[in-house]
C-alpha cells in the first residue's frame, strides 16, 4: 500500500510539472516582419508605421514602412496597422521560478541557511516550468534577473528569458552580480494593519564592520589563496574585478550613504541601489559614482510620515530628472505573483509626471544597462536579440495593453496560460446562463 502511494505521488507530481507551463517555442527558422505598426524602441524614440524585421533571432530591420525597398525579403509579414510594438520588459530582482507554493516548504528555494552566501547560485533552483511564469508573459515581461533572497549577502543572481525547458535554455548571462541586503537602522513591529513601534537598530554600525571585515577577507584571499579552498571567499572574485555587479538593497538615506561607503572602501566597482526609498536625497551622491538605482514597486506607501502621500508614485521622475539610471523592481509582499504588473508600474511613472517613453525606459533599456545586458536586449535595435511584442493598445495601461504576438529571440511564444484557460472555461459556462 505504501508502495502504490508513493507511486501514485509521482505520477501527480510529474503530472503537475508537464502541465505547469506551455511547451517551449522552436528556434526561429522563418524570417518575421512586423509592418504598420508604431514601433517603441526603448531608447526614447518611437517610429510611426514602422518595419521591424528580424531573421534567426536577431532584429535585421528598424525602419519607416513607407521608405522601406522592399518586405519580400521576408518569409511572413504580420499586418500590426493601429497597434504598437515594444522591446520585451525586463523585471529585476525576481524571485520567479525558484518558489511555486509559499505554503508548500518543498517548492520553495529562494534562499539558504547561513549568513554570508556568496557562493549560492540561484540559477541552478531555477524552475523553467512555474506557472508563475506563464502569467508573466501575456503583460510583456519576458525577461527575469533571478535573484535568492535571506541572510546578508544572499548569493548570485543570473538573467534568464521566459520561455525554456530548462534553467540552461532560460540562460541570457550567468552570474551577473551578487546581492547584499544592508543592515537597517531600525525595524518596525506589527503588521500592515497594526503597526507596531519603530526600534531602533543598535548593532547597525557592528553589521557593517562584520560585512566589511567579510569583504577584506575575501580580497585578502584572492590576492594571495592559500592552499586550503574557500569556495565562499572566492565566489567574490567577480565583485573585485568588475566582472559582477554588487546589486545592495538599502532604503534610508544614511544606508544608501554607508553602503555606497563601504562599496568604494572595499574596491568594489560597479554598484547598483536596490529598492531607494530615500534615493532622492543622495541623487548628487549618486550622479557622482554613477550608481543607478532599481526603485522598489511604486505601488507602495511613503516610509515616513513627513513625506508627500505620492513620493512613491513621482520618486522615479525625480531621478531621471536628475540624470540617474533607474529601473524599476517589484519585490515585497506577493512578489512574484505581481510580476505581471510591471508594466503598469512604469503607468503610473506617468500618471506622476515622467514622458511616456522615459517611462518605457525603467523597464526595458534602462534596466537592461543596469543588468549588464544593454548590447543583447532592452531596445529595439539592429543586432539585438528579437525580443519583443506586439499590442493592441498602450502597454504601459492595464485598459488597453493586450497582446497579439510575443517574440522571445524570435520564436513566436505561447501566450496562453492556465488562467487565460479557465478564463475561456468559465466564459462560456456564464454566457449560457
Amino acid at each position: 500500500m505504501r508502495k502504490l502511494a508513493i507511486t501514485i505521488l509521482f505520477v501527480f507530481s510529474v503530472s503537475i510539472h508537464t502541465n505547469a507551463q506551455q511547451t517551449p517555442a522552436q528556434k526561429q527558422t522563418k524570417s518575421i516582419l512586423i509592418l504598420n505598426a508604431t514601433a517603441h524602441l526603448g531608447n526614447g524614440k518611437t517610429i510611426e508605421n514602422s518595419a521591424i524585421g528580424f531573421k534567426d533571432g536577431k532584429i535585421t530591420m528598424v525602419s519607416d514602412s513607407k521608405t522601406m525597398q522592399t518586405s519580400t525579403l521576408f518569409d511572413t509579414t504580420i499586418d500590426a496597422k493601429g497597434k504598437h510594438v515594444y522591446p520585451g520588459f525586463i523585471i529585476p530582482n525576481s524571485t520567479l521560478g525558484l518558489v511555486e507554493i509559499d505554503a508548500v516548504k518543498a517548492s520553495d528555494d529562494e534562499s539558504e541557511i547561513g549568513i554570508m552566501n556568496p557562493n549560492v547560485r540561484s540559477i541552478i533552483a531555477y524552475n523553467a516550468a512555474s506557472k508563475v511564469i506563464e502569467t508573466c508573459r501575456p503583460n510583456g515581461v519576458l525577461i527575469a534577473q533571478i535573484t535568492p533572497h535571506g541572510g546578508r549577502i544572499s548569493g548570485t543572481s543570473s538573467i534568464v528569458q521566459l520561455d525554456a525547458w530548462n534553467w540552461k535554455d532560460a540562460l541570457i548571462k550567468v552570474d551577473d552580480g551578487i546581492h547584499l541586503d544592508f543592515p537597517s537602522i531600525a525595524s518596525k513591529s506589527g503588521s500592515w494593519f497594526e503597526p507596531g513601534n519603530l526600534t531602533e537598530n543598535k548593532d547597525y554600525n557592528k553589521q557593517i564592520d562584520e560585512i566589511r571585515a567579510f569583504l577584506s577577507s575575501a580580497k585578502a584571499y584572492l590576492a594571495e589563496p592559500t592552499k586550503e579552498r574557500n569556495i565562499v571567499l572566492e565566489s567574490t572574485k567577480g565583485l573585485f574585478d568588475a566582472t559582477q555587479t554588487l546589486f545592495i538593497s538599502a532604503n534610508e538615506q544614511k544606508q544608501i550613504i554607508d553602503a555606497i561607503q563601504l562599496a568604494q572602501e572595499s574596491g568594489i566597482k560597479k554598484v547598483v541601489i536596490v529598492g531607494g526609498f530615500e534615493a532622492y536625497k543622495v541623487v548628487d551622491l549618486l550622479k557622482k559614482n554613477q550608481i543607478g538605482v532599481f526603485l522598489k514597486s511604486v505601488h507602495e506607501m511613503p516610509t515616513k510620515e513627513d513625506q508627500d502621500i505620492d513620493m512613491p508614485y513621482k520618486m522615479a521622475k525625480i531621478l531621471v530628472d536628475n540624470g540617474i539610471v533607474v529601473g524599476l523592481e517589484n519585490s515585497g509582499g506577493k512578489e512574484r505573483m505581481n510580476t505581471r504588473n510591471l508594466p503598469f508600474l512604469a503607468g503610473t511613472c506617468v500618471a506622476y509626471g515622467l514622458d511616456k517613453e522615459l517611462a518605457l525606459q525603467l523597464i526595458t533599456s534602462n534596466t537592461a544597462k543596469l543588468l549588464g545586458i544593454d548590447q543583447q536586449l532592452g531596445t529595439l535595435e539592429l543586432g539585438k536579440d528579437a525580443t519583443l511584442f506586439i499590442s493592441e493598445g498602450d502597454a504601459l495601461d492595464m485598459r488597453t495593453n493586450k497582446l497579439t504576438d510575443a517574440f522571445i529571440q524570435g520564436r513566436k511564444i505561447d501566450l496562453e496560460s492556465h488562467q487565460t484557460k479557465l478564463y475561456e472555461k468559465y466564459k462560456i459556462k456564464y454566457n449560457q446562463q
